[in-house]
């Protein structure tokens, strides 16, 4: 037992490691675009590529959970995993072909379908590229992880992001390529992750099964919603943000922006969300294994109430630390010759702390899925995404033509709160804990009180050293008050560090 478990646990540091690495290489490229691109160009990238993550949901419709599930079976039959393989590959490489073909051969539609212009279809066919490949390594990414070789997975992809990375240096800086070399630069990424993975199709036959595809059809079809709808939670503001009319554009930010610059300001910005996303992916990494392993412990309710306590603090802390310095750092010039950002994308920063108060209530929700899985009611999980996605449109359809990127920012803010307590309704109905929601709630005002009062007080001081001691000065203060609030929590991460440097 002892054996499987530690496994598991390599498998998930290798995983979470290359995902977290993989995503943090790619948010080096977000000041290059930024700088080296227009805002408009930046729009451009930022619809195109939230509806290539819709279009991943269409393109593999579910057939990477169904192949998992269905391969772990036939082990047990001792069935020929090669025609799995074979049926599954056959499948996904005809489709997205013809889906493939499709968006080329409508380009131009499609542009204006989502936002942009019919001469702006020139990056769509890249994006059907980019959607090809990424398909076609679907299977063989699933197929290294069922067969446990989670190295060769993590170098299949981080690689590649590292030839995206240095190929978008390459096509944008020295050559110019503009916003083509983004999407080219995308594109031989994922060409370079598939010939990393050659060696997976050494099982590969010319084999079809029309039994077989049904009965992976049959698993991995119900799951095309619930992703449809988990991702629209996050890109749902993008494709509404990019149809503000034109009076309310020049409303709210004056004359000289096109919809494609509003866009590309709002997802650069965003992009700083990053901060709190990694952290939280690295939680729920180790979190799943965590209470499923411990869900029958005797205090594991109390240990799980400490667990929501000590995560939701940290994630508080966080957003209340990025609110109050990455704005800074956004307009800090490095060098004397450069920003993070250039001074037209300033307009976005005032979402930012919507941005991160959101991940505060994903944060809780991924806590509070705990129960749901411990139990296996995971029937409740859509419903739970839809209602997210649902409140989310429907902000975005009220707020964005008011408040422009703030709605947009206010409405994410919203879905994610709706989640949550749907998540916590049905959670605590199947397994019920007793968590410390006075305290939370204190915790939560508490940084509240403390960002408002930074955002009014700093302009009116008189030099940037006394803004940055004052807010180093607040987030202490919250520290401390976070810890007399937790201080049962706060003497176990005191005496666990303790040990730790005792041991060296």
């Amino acid at each position: 037992m002892l054996s499987k478990l530690k496994l598991l646990f390599i498998d998930t540091v290798i995983y979470g490691s290359s995902t977290i690495l993989a995503r943090s290489l790619n948010y080096l490229l977000v000041p290059l675009y930024a700088n080296k691109l227009s805002t408009f160009d930046n729009g451009v990238q930022t619809i195109i590529y939230a509806n290539i993550a819709l279009a991943n949901v269409l393109f593999s419709y579910g057939l990477e959970t169904s192949y998992l599930k269905v391969v772990s079976d036939s082990a047990h039959r001792d069935r020929d995993e090669t025609q799995l393989f074979s049926t599954a590959f056959l499948t996904l490489f005809v489709t997205s072909t013809l889906f493939a073909l499709c968006i080329v051969l409508f380009a131009p539609l499609i542009a204006q379908l989502i936002g942009l212009s019919a001469t702006d279809c020139t990056f769509v066919r890249y994006a059907a590229l980019i959607l090809w490949i990424d398909t076609l390594l679907v299977i063989p990414f699933a197929e290294l992880r069922l067969k446990r070789k989670a190295i060769q997975f993590a170098i299949a992809r981080v690689v590649g992001v590292i030839a995206v990375v240095v190929s978008a240096v390459i096509l944008i800086v020295p050559l110019h390529a503009g916003l083509s070399g983004v999407f080219i630069a995308e594109a031989f990424g994922s060409l370079v992750s598939l010939l990393l993975v050659i060696p997976v199709f050494s099982q590969f036959r010319p084999f079809f099964s029309a039994t077989q595809l049904r009965d992976m059809l049959r698993i991995g079809l119900p799951y095309v919603p619930t992703g449809i709808a988990g991702l629209l939670i996050h890109l749902i503001d993008r494709n509404i943000l990019i149809r503000i009319p034109l009076s309310q554009r020049e409303k709210i930010y004056g004359k000289g922006y096109q919809p494609s610059d509003i866009v590309g300001i709002y997802g650069r910005i965003a992009a700083f969300g990053v901060v709190l996303q990694l952290f939280i992916q690295v939680f729920r990494f180790a979190w799943q294994p965590f209470f499923l392993q411990h869900a029958k412990d005797p205090d594991a309710k109390r240990l799980f109430q400490h667990v929501l306590n000590i995560s939701t603090f940290f994630t508080m802390f966080l957003a209340l630390a990025a609110t109050c310095f990455v704005p800074d750092l956004v307009r800090y010039h490095y060098a004397g010759s450069f920003h993070l950002l250039p001074p037209r994308y300033w307009i976005g920063l005032s979402i930012l702390p919507w941005i991160f108060l959101s991940y505060v209530f994903d944060m809780i929700s991924t806590n509070l899925s705990a129960g749901i899985l411990i139990t296996g009611n995971t029937r409740y999980l859509p419903v739970v995404t839809f209602a997210g996605a649902a409140v989310t449109a429907l902000f975005c359809w009220w707020l964005i033509p008011v408040s422009g990127m703030d709605g947009a920012a206010y409405a994410i803010v919203a879905g994610t709160v709706v989640m949550c307590l749907v998540m916590a309704w049905y959670s605590l109905k199947v397994f019920p804990v007793h968590y410390d929601w006075l305290k939370l709630v204190l915790l939560f005002v508490a940084g509240i009180v403390l960002g408002w009062f930074q955002f009014f007080v700093g302009p009116k001081l008189p030099q940037a050293e006394v803004f940055i001691a004052v807010k180093t000065a607040l987030l202490t203060l919250y520290l401390a008050f976070a810890m007399t609030l937790f201080r049962e929590e706060a003497l176990l991460v005191a005496v666990k560090v303790g040990q730790k440097f005792n041991r060296k």
